[in-house]
């Protein structure tokens, strides 16, 4: 930052000072530009999946009216059919059925699950809880223990505990979760009684927390063995990468412990990537967050945007697929946004782009 002071003593001895702040406000400036960019993006890209996937949805074989009524349907006549489309906003051509969605959107109105006969937001609001009580503890705890293993399999590499580890990680990344999952059911709901097998919570104890942990359990079980080893054997290698540099031998020489080299220094340049990495695996984790609640039917907006797709609900449908697309979309943003404050390079690729495209 550059100031500049000029002192002024006029003939009413005041004194002016005037400060210049320089390269820090074109820096901050520069900040907002990529800032406001990267939003409008933001903004464009969701527009464009709400469009692809309300083509897509309407094209689909199958009538809405269907999960609405239920058996009834087949008790209407034509007449009370149509008017009930034309209620439902299911008349006329897809562009302007989607015109319609839209104004509504903006307007803050996500319209009427036809399934569930509510507003939309009145059936996300409480799933979406159980959806975030699942995926960050099972993001959190698949990073934590990604990087405990990763230290321990570096601390004693081509050791014995480093290539049990090594070994027993690739075999659960190569289990199908939806096979675990049926396997934990049967061992620990059917066969011991151990466990609930399904659900977030016993009837009519949403706010029993010991109740709610005895539900994770098995969904956090299989979203961790399912990530962990992916991330573990990457933050192991960026490791072992750095263990090899030169001032690690020179730290040693100079009577440093092998663990103490390991997590003060070694691990201490290696957690930019590490940050970066989660980051990017937001995506990942999400789409097992869905792939859990499918298996053990435990009511989030995974197990929703299933159901909503299955029984052509289309409002609902939308909501999930935006706010997905949305997690997915800010997880990518963030994980540029990180990979550029750890490395100029990629900045300075950045802004020639955004020079290119300007010109």
């Amino acid at each position: 930052m550059k100031v500049v002071c000029l002192n002024l003593n006029g003939s009413a001895g005041g004194f002016f000072s005037f400060i210049y702040l320089g390269d820090s406000v074109v820096k901050m400036q520069s900040i907002w530009t990529k800032l406001g960019k990267r939003l409008i993006l933001f903004v464009f890209m969701i527009f464009l999946l709400s469009v692809a996937v309300f083509y897509v949805a309407r094209l689909t074989p199958g009538d809405p009216l269907q999960s609405f009524f239920g058996d009834a349907m087949e008790t209407m006549s034509t007449e009370q059919l149509d008017a009930a489309r034309e209620r439902l906003g299911l008349t006329g051509p897809i562009y302007l059925q989607y015109v319609r969605w839209i104004a509504k959107v903006c307007k803050g109105d996500f319209g009427l699950s036809l399934r569930y006969k509510k507003p939309v937001s009145q059936v996300v609001g409480p799933l979406l809880g159980n959806t975030l009580i699942l995926g960050v503890t099972a993001y959190a705890l698949v990073f934590l223990l990604a990087i405990g293993l990763a230290l321990i399999c570096v601390r004693y590499e081509d050791r014995f505990i480093d290539k049990l580890i090594c070994r027993l990680g690739t075999t659960a990344f190569y289990v199908p979760a939806f096979w675990l999952g049926v396997v934990l059911v049967l061992l620990f709901s059917v066969n011991l009684r151990w466990l609930p097998s399904s659900g977030a919570y016993g009837l009519g104890k949403a706010s029993d927390l010991p109740d709610r942990f005895k539900h994770l359990i098995m969904p956090l079980a299989v979203m961790i063995l399912s990530h962990l080893w992916y991330y573990g054997y990457m933050i192991r290698n960026k490791l072992l990468d750095e263990v090899r540099r030169d001032y690690v031998l020179l730290a040693r020489t100079k009577g440093l412990g092998k663990t103490e080299v390991l997590v003060k220094h070694c691990f201490r340049n290696v957690l930019p990537t590490i940050v970066s990495v989660m980051a990017i695996s937001i995506p990942h984790v999400l789409s097992g967050t869905y792939v859990a609640e499918t298996v053990f039917n435990y009511p989030g907006i995974g197990l929703l945007a299933v159901n909503s797709a299955k029984y052509h609900d289309y409002n609902l449908l939308m909501v999930m697929v935006l706010i997905t697309g949305a997690l997915v979309i800010l997880a990518g943003m963030s994980a540029q946004f990180i990979n550029e404050i750890i490395d100029p390079r990629m900045r300075e690729l950045d802004e020639a782009g955004i020079k290119i495209a300007d010109a």
